[in-house]
């Protein structure tokens, strides 16, 4: 099973980054790219230095150009591009609707060190997500996957690959029982759930929860489109709930083992204090000024 935090990380004081020298001093580091950049011109960069940087990515901002999207799209590469003046090299990718923390190396030494720690599962990933229904108090799934293709990026791929190995393990921090009639009930019930992957597949929490019947809302591939709707119509809810919160990794340089965190948003804040979650996910720090 997995080794969970005895509570959830709530830092109030020094940098996100746990090691090493970062130039931003409070929690993120907002930098403004200039307006012809893209229309999300502002990168919250959680950890800096001279080898890595992570970056907060917010839910629908593409990682690297694609395919099935217009080529003026913003990007993450393009915007890291913009901000350091030559191209950050990928360690790990974010699906398009999922927020969060995100690695880039800053040279191909360094990219290569953090690659093989992925590789060899020594990275501890941590996100936040909301699933439909009451899920068991905690869980390990182990559900090979079959590689999901892409129908024009990955259609030169073989088509006839045998499925994955993949493991995921949850623990339910809170639910909610919501006056909100779905289908033939008249109220809906929903779980906060903190997700561990083991493995890297494609999708895989959100094909995972959805195989043990606890689909994640504002999924609109694997998740209960009839949920979607009422978390749209109630809520203004647009997004997939789901969100990297943290990354655990040994520094490529100098070995130290460094966390990083990245905060829920003001608006997903907003949502799960409504249901009485408050205290159960991080938070942006305050400046000291603030109240």
């Amino acid at each position: 099973m997995a080794e969970w935090s005895k509570a959830p990380v709530l830092k109030t004081g020094g940098s996100r980054g746990s090691q090493g020298s970062n130039p931003c001093p409070s929690a993120i580091c907002l930098i403004r790219l200039p307006d012809d950049t893209a229309s999300m011109s502002e990168l919250k960069i959680l950890f800096e230095d001279e080898h890595i940087i992570a970056v907060d990515k917010p839910s629908g901002l593409l990682v690297h150009p694609s395919f099935i999207a217009p080529r003026s799209t913003p990007h993450l590469t393009g915007l890291l591009k913009a901000y350091l003046g030559h191209s950050a090299y990928t360690i790990h990718r974010l699906d398009r609707p999922t927020s969060g923390v995100i690695l880039f190396g800053k040279n191909a030494d360094v990219a290569r060190a953090l690659n093989e720690q992925f590789t060899g599962r020594k990275v501890k990933k941590t996100y936040l997500c909301v699933t439909r229904g009451y899920t068991d108090e905690e869980g390990f799934i182990d559900y090979a996957l079959k590689e999901k293709l892409d129908k024009i990026a990955d259609k030169y791929a073989s088509v006839d690959k045998p499925a994955q190995d993949a493991q995921t393990a949850y623990r339910r921090l809170a639910t909610v029982e919501l006056p909100i009639a779905v289908g033939k009930y008249p109220q809906s019930r929903y779980s906060l759930v903190e997700v561990k992957p083991h493995t890297g597949r494609k999708h895989q929490i959100r094909r995972h929860m959805k195989h043990v019947a606890h689909p994640l809302v504002g999924d609109t591939k694997h998740g209960d489109l009839r949920h979607n709707k009422a978390f749209k119509d109630h809520y203004g809810v647009e997004r997939l709930l789901l969100m990297a919160t943290q990354l655990e990794f040994d520094h490529p340089v100098s070995g130290e083992r460094t966390t990083v965190t990245a905060p829920v948003d003001d608006f997903i804040d907003q949502l799960f204090r409504g249901f009485g979650w408050d205290g159960l996910y991080p938070l942006a720090e305050k400046d000291s000024g603030e109240q």
